[in-house]
């Protein structure tokens, strides 16, 4: 009796937890849906690249002598016209004075050539003189003529020359390092003598290589965005740095050796914080799209068969659906060119909770845009 009484205890019991795990089964689970968004996007792609100065100037001395001062301090900006060097200039000075003396020597000789010869042109209508004589005097000035002409051109040489001596500035930039420190000799006549460089940083260009095949592409769409908008690039560590850049230059040809393009985009260093050199990372925009499907791209899952999404039907029943996707847009979003319709939901949040066939309880979050 005990035993049936027992028997019909444990019945009752099972019975009790069943209805109960019905229960709880038929209650949909809560999840967060959202719809695509449509917007226009600009397509991009991304290259490699690096930054270079507007002008990279070495600066030379063209004279012998000693580096008698160095009037600026490395890693400092200049302005055009500073004086960043002086090379003994004492030997150059006495060159002008000799070349001004020899000058002068032979514009004395030229003045007496010049009045001999009248003299004698005067003396030969009467024929007080032989027309050799007349000859002679008349060589004699077109002597000192060439002599007063080779002196001038030694003289501005001469000047030249101490010009040399006065090495300044031909940019606003900033300076490198000196090769050579006060007092070392200089021979810079028989060939230029690096002393420096010279960065003009105020304006910057951001230089990339494109595929020949991209490129022919892009220039193909009937929406491409042509060589006069801004293009973006970002250095640093994650990116952190943005700068917007503007496309000047188009290689003409093709490298044959790696089938690219150059491209060069301006930009302006109004603070000088770009440095030459730096590599940097481009995004170069090609085409528009008006109407972009997008989604959360952390709502997108991947197998074997590729790119899935989950969408929530009219009857709140999950479905497993395939799509194909496109560029990922303002770093969160993905744009998604078949699968999923403008109208549908689709689940934006717990994707390991749900699975094909499930029925959910969908609600929009906050973040749903």
């Amino acid at each position: 009796m005990r035993r049936i009484i027992f028997m019909i205890a444990l019945i009752l019991f099972v019975t009790s937890c069943k209805e109960q795990k019905s229960e709880k089964s038929s209650i949909a689970l809560p999840i967060e849906v959202s719809k695509p968004i449509i917007k226009e996007v600009t397509l991009t792609r991304e290259y490699p690249g690096y930054l270079d100065a507007d002008a990279t100037v070495n600066i030379v001395s063209r004279v012998n002598g000693t580096l008698e001062s160095n009037n600026y301090k490395a890693g400092s900006r200049v302005k055009k016209g500073d004086l960043l060097f002086v090379i003994e200039p004492i030997l150059y000075k006495n060159a002008v004075t000799q070349a001004k003396a020899t000058l002068e020597t032979a514009i004395a000789n030229l003045e007496y050539a010049r009045i001999n010869y009248k003299r004698i042109e005067q003396a030969a209508k009467s024929d007080a003189v032989s027309r050799s004589d007349l000859s002679q005097a008349k060589t004699k000035v077109d002597i000192c003529e060439a002599e007063v002409s080779s002196a001038q051109a030694a003289l501005e040489t001469a000047q030249q020359n101490l010009e040399y001596c006065y090495i300044r500035a031909p940019h606003n930039g900033i300076m490198s390092l000196s090769n050579y420190s006060v007092g070392n000799y200089i021979a810079g006549t028989a060939s230029p003598v690096v002393l420096g460089t010279l960065y003009k940083d105020d304006i910057m260009y951001a230089y990339f290589d494109v595929t020949d095949n991209q490129w022919l592409r892009q220039q193909q769409r009937p929406d491409i965005i042509g060589k006069e908008d801004y293009i973006i690039f970002s250095l640093g560590e994650d990116q952190y740095y943005t700068y917007k850049a503007k496309m000047d230059y188009l290689s003409p040809s093709i490298e044959t050796g790696t089938g690219t393009l150059r491209v060069r985009a301006q930009l302006n260093n109004n603070d000088r914080f770009l440095k030459p050199g730096s590599y940097i990372n481009v995004t170069l925009p090609y085409k528009k799209l008006e109407k972009a499907l997008l989604v959360t791209d952390a709502s997108i899952g991947n197998d074997q068969l590729g790119s899935f999404i989950y969408v929530v039907n009219d009857s709140n029943i999950v479905e497993y659906r395939h799509i194909t996707i496109g560029n990922l847009v303002d770093d969160t979003l993905r744009i998604v060119t078949e699968g999923i319709s403008p109208t549908e939901r689709y689940v934006s949040k717990a994707l390991m909770k749900v699975r094909n066939g499930m029925k959910v309880s969908p609600y929009i979050g906050n973040n749903n845009l």
